[in-house]
């Protein structure tokens, strides 16, 4: 949405950003969230290059760094709404077959709630915290996966440190589920919160997988205490 222009003085070029009023009956903080929407690149790009969200950007960069979206992958997207993820994955693993010569992949979105479909991905209502949800799992991939990634965030309770906790048990517990799912060699990939609890979490994989990585993809806001971890190389 912002502009380039030449100032008056000659110094170059500033960026002219969409400010919002604030409206009678609306909150300070919704207005604040409006206008840093209307002046995110990221949600620009999203809407030009048709993706469900602007988070679709985040494992767009994962994957550029560590390429595990490769033709013929099978990939579990965990809490897969509103499914931004899913789109990337279709194009990269070849879902769709579109990559003649390549081979073809497969992706499964599991979410709570119901996701509109996506061409070339399978998704299912599940709680994947449920008994027997790995069987389940295994069952629609007719095997196991190559890759299980998650963007889930646990409802915000507004204390910083409560919400850490929560991420990091939801974190853990997609960690869990992949160690059933994944194939030798696989790769998880999850969102946590910095905050100090998530050291648990990095043992835990360090103990499963070969390598990992903490990473925070240039999409994800600056202001922002998100971050990824890439654990590569299961161990089995």
């Amino acid at each position: 949405m912002a502009k380039g222009t030449k100032n008056s003085s000659g110094r170059g070029q500033r960026d002219l950003k969409v400010k919002v009023k604030s409206a009678r009956g609306r909150k300070l903080s919704s207005t604040l969230w409006l206008q840093r929407q209307l002046n995110d690149p990221y949600v620009k790009r999203a809407k030009e290059d048709g993706y469900r969200g602007r988070a679709a950007f985040k494992i767009l960069e994962i994957d550029d760094k560590y390429r595990f979206l490769v033709p013929g992958a099978r990939v579990v997207d965990l809490g897969c709404a509103p499914g931004g993820w899913c789109q990337v994955a279709v194009k990269r693993v070849n879902a769709l077959g579109e990559k003649k010569g390549k081979k073809v992949g497969t992706i499964l979105g599991v979410d709570l709630q119901e996701v509109d479909p996506i061409p070339g991905c399978e998704i299912h209502q599940l709680d994947f915290m449920e008994d027997g949800a790995d069987d389940k799992v295994k069952a629609w991939l007719g095997g196991q996966a190559d890759v299980v990634m998650s963007d889930m965030a646990a409802a915000s309770s507004g204390h910083k440190q409560t919400d850490h906790l929560r991420i990091i048990a939801l974190c853990e517990a997609a960690a869990y589920l992949a160690f059933d799912v994944l194939e030798e060699g696989g790769t998880f990939v999850a969102k946590v919160l910095a905050g100090g609890a998530e050291g648990s979490l990095q043992q835990i994989l360090k103990q499963r997988f070969t390598k990992v990585a903490n990473f925070k993809p240039p999409a994800s806001r600056s202001d922002s205490s998100e971050k990824f971890v890439v654990a590569t190389g299961f161990k089995g």
